[in-house]
């Protein structure tokens, strides 16, 4: 089957569509509620504050706010059952993907479930390569998100190893501002790992204190060639009281996938079967991930695809 006739086939089958519609409406209330919600938290705690005394009203006034925080996240839409693993599924029938990938996902989120904290879901009107090659960019963890992640430096790469359907990269970050808030979760200098399972599926694993790690993983699922259903599933052995930490997770993952909204624009709007020609991407260590996925897959990208590399 052809990529262009694949897609078409992806973008017109009612699953998609309707599974498309109801998910986009319930994850995009809830979602919107969680900046109303640490907005009005911020501000209550602010206020009482403010004088350096905290009356027996302004004490309830943030108090509620903040519960009223915690309940909204518990009130999270729950996905369909498996949902990563179903449109894995649907996209594995129409396209006649291997069936490895969907049991290399499947088996290491199994690993993971005990530990799992939170998962979000967003449909995104890019191309899924778009989301990759952002996942993939050691750099964008400087470039993309110097706010967020506050002059990150991506310092060293120590390990590159291939795998049949992947690879994987080790490399050092450090925290180069005293004042940055990842230092509540980790060491200033500690290794990275960032791995492709599968041209889908890519899990960032994070070391924090006393042995505890953070992962996350990324499901980036094609519905056509101009949007993806993209799954941040996080998480954690932290003892930290679970509603805090989720609270902190939601927050943390919203602002990221806010910084990466305008790049992913620009780059969409970009020919992306360029972004995938190995003489076009360089050559560097920081990218040498990417390019163990194009020299895997870049050949099944359509040029109706595929983009062109935007620094």
């Amino acid at each position: 089957m052809s990529n262009s006739t694949t897609f078409d086939l992806l973008e017109s089958h009612p699953f998609t569509e309707v599974y498309n519609l109801l998910n986009r409406f319930r994850n995009g209330v809830w979602l919107l509620g969680i900046p109303s919600g640490l907005f009005g938290a911020i501000d209550r705690i602010t206020a009482a504050f403010a004088d350096g005394y905290v009356s027996a009203i302004e004490f309830i006034q943030f108090v509620t706010a903040i519960l009223c925080l915690m309940g909204w996240l518990y009130l999270k839409p729950k996905p369909d059952v498996d949902s990563e693993v179903t449109l894995l599924q649907e996209h594995h029938q129409l396209t006649g993907l291997e069936e490895t990938y969907l049991e290399t996902a499947q088996s290491r989120m199994a690993e993971l479930q005990k530990q799992h904290m939170i998962r979000q879901e967003y449909v995104l009107p890019f191309s899924y390569v778009c989301q990759i090659y952002h996942l993939l960019n050691l750099k964008h963890l400087e470039s993309v998100h110097s706010f967020s992640l506050n002059n990150l430096r991506v310092i060293q790469v120590n390990h590159m190893q291939t795998t049949d359907i992947g690879g994987v990269v080790k490399f050092q970050t450090m925290l180069d501002s005293p004042f940055n808030a990842l230092r509540i979760w980790r060491q200033p200098v500690v290794e990275v790992e960032l791995t492709l399972h599968t041209p889908f599926t890519v899990e960032l694993s994070i070391p924090v204190y006393n042995g505890k790690r953070m992962t996350v993983i990324f499901n980036a699922i094609p519905l056509n060639n101009t949007q993806h259903k993209l799954f941040i599933d996080i998480y954690s052995d932290l003892k930290w009281y679970k509603p805090f930490l989720q609270l902190l997770l939601h927050a943390a993952s919203c602002l990221t996938l806010f910084e990466d909204l305008p790049y992913l624009q620009a780059l969409a709007k970009r020919k992306i079967y360029r972004l995938v020609q190995l003489d076009r991407i360089p050559n560097h260590e920081t990218m040498w991930l990417f390019k163990r996925f194009a020299a895997l897959y870049g050949l099944t990208i359509a040029p109706g695809q595929a983009i062109e590399a935007a620094e």
